[in-house]
């Protein structure tokens, strides 16, 4: 078993994703979203994120609908989340969930990826057409090689959302003794959470391969964007915020090169009928 403080140190450097680099604590240098720390220098601030600018392959992405290609045989998305016990985790960087136990697994193209943690940014990493939208969840899964496989889901302003409801007591918990070189992590525990997404209807989704969007900017992410725009209050947001360092309480990067890479489609058939998403989004709440 993985000894607490070594998740901790993990996840106070990168909520993005559970990548073994990640796992194992490069903890040398301190990133943020502004200023000479910020995204347009994390390549620059330690050799281990050189990917950062030299990567071909990075994420987000700026998602044209009219120029994804269309793959029904990527089939539904294979997932099951189950209650476990839960920590809400402030890395400094984001606001996360990190989960004890068997929490659910995805699978994909018959790879089993164990789903490990959920984090926030705000505003959107990935855009639509170029709209960035309030707030994007990203539940990290994992395989046993340390493949990464992210799921994000995009949230607009509006009614609050059901999952960030439950969070919110325990928001103004979270402490940061230190946004310096070496910031702290504070965790509190929230119980048992219940994560059974698979409950959730489906209603398409976008697929593409490419990064943590957060140093080391490692480009083994298998992304799956949901297509379906969610809604979050205003003040949901601000609590996601208010516990974050100065520089990094807006916590997105730049959307980055598309290059040589295709932005797949699912869509789902319902009743006779496909659900138009190269043309609209589906408003709805999880």
């Amino acid at each position: 078993m993985v000894p607490r403080v070594a998740i901790v140190v993990a996840l106070s450097l990168l909520f993005n994703a559970a990548s073994a680099m990640v796992e194992q604590g490069i903890a040398e240098v301190r990133f943020s979203y502004v200023a000479d720390n910020g995204p347009e220098n994390w390549g620059k601030l330690s050799p281990n994120f050189n990917t950062c600018s030299t990567g071909k392959h990075q994420s987000p992405v700026d998602i044209m609908q009219n120029k994804t290609a269309q793959r029904q045989e990527l089939g539904p998305l294979s997932k099951e989340y189950y209650s476990v016990n839960a920590t809400l985790m402030n890395s400094g960087y984001s606001i996360g969930v990190h989960y004890e136990g068997k929490a659910g697994e995805l699978n994909i193209n018959g790879k089993k990826y164990l789903y490990k943690q959920m984090h926030w940014h705000t505003p959107s990493e990935h855009t639509i057409n170029g709209e960035r939208f309030a707030a994007e969840l990203h539940l990290v899964h994992q395989t046993e090689e340390k493949d990464v496989a992210v799921v994000a889901i995009l949230y607009k302003y509006g009614d609050p959302n059901p999952v960030v409801t439950k969070l919110m007591p325990y928001l103004p918990q979270l402490t940061r003794e230190s946004c310096t070189s070496n910031p702290k992590t504070s965790d509190v525990d929230v119980g048992m959470m219940d994560r059974d997404y698979s409950r959730q209807p489906l209603q398409g989704y976008y697929r593409y391969h490419g990064s943590l969007t957060t140093p080391p900017c490692t480009e083994n992410v298998v992304w799956t964007v949901l297509a379906r725009v969610r809604s979050i209050s205003e003040e949901q947001v601000t609590a996601l915020r208010e516990p974050l360092c100065k520089d990094c309480k807006f916590n997105s990067r730049p959307v980055q090169p598309l290059n040589d890479r295709k932005v797949e489609l699912f869509k789902v058939h319902k009743k006779g009928r496909v659900e138009a998403y190269r043309n609209k989004f589906v408003p709805g709440s999880i």
